[in-house]
This record gives structure tokens, C-alpha cells and sequence, in this order.
């Protein structure tokens, strides 16, 4: 069985910081692409950044050049480093990965719980 268990988020001043962190647990062979995704209430979510194994990186236009993915392949784990928030970064923010478990030949879509990011003065 594979996990995915985030960490980080909570409350921030507009201007401030935070640090996301994924990790992914379990029977694993390989873990490919990471991403992150954000969700408000009443919108789709939407893919915020995404790194692969090779760490190529790509970012949705309104955060770019304020928030940093990167990845750590030997302890399955991805991050997401946010700064200069903004009140339209408040969401609920969730890791997604594609994982192969092992024994498998395939690779799976797996989400983390989601954590609440609230920008608030």
C-alpha cells in the first residue's frame, strides 16, 4: 500500500512564506512524477507545479517566480517552497504522485489528504 502524508501550510500574512513537504511510504519500486495541485470551494482543482524524477520543473503561470518545487528521489519526498503569497493562494494544497508499488508493472495516481494554505491579513 502507498501513502502519500503532507506536511506544512496553516496561516500567513500576504508577503509571507511557507513550506510544503510529501512524502510517499510504502511497498514502492519507483516514484515518477510529483506535483502539486491547489482547490478552492466551487473551483476544479488545478495543478499548481509538478517536477519530475529528472527534476524538469513546470509552474501555473501565477506562481511563477514565487514558488520553488523540488524533490528529494531518496526519500520519495517533494516540496513546495511559497513565497510572496497572495490572498488568491489561499486553497486547500495537494500532493499527487505517480507511483510504481512494487511487484507492479504499472505506475498509479496517488493523493495526499490536502492541507488548508490561508492567506489572511
Amino acid at each position: 500500500q502507498v501513502q502519500l502524508v503532507e506536511s506544512g501550510g496553516g496561516l500567513v500574512q500576504p508577503g509571507g512564506s511557507l513550506s510544503l513537504s510529501c512524502a510517499a511510504s510504502g511497498s514502492i519500486f519507483r516514484v515518477y512524477d510529483m506535483n502539486w495541485y491547489r482547490q478552492t470551494l466551487g473551483k476544479e482543482r488545478e495543478l499548481v507545479a509538478g517536477i519530475t524524477r529528472s527534476r524538469s520543473t513546470n509552474y501555473e503561470d501565477s506562481v511563477k517566480g514565487r514558488f520553488t518545487i523540488s524533490r528529494d528521489n531518496a526519500k520519495n519526498t517533494v516540496y513546495l517552497q511559497m513565497n510572496s503569497l497572495e490572498f488568491e493562494d489561499t486553497a486547500v494544497y495537494y500532493c499527487n504522485a505517480k507511483v510504481q508499488p512494487s511487484a507492479a508493472l504499472w505506475t498509479y495516481d496517488y493523493w495526499g489528504q490536502g492541507t488548508q494554505v490561508t492567506v489572511s491579513s
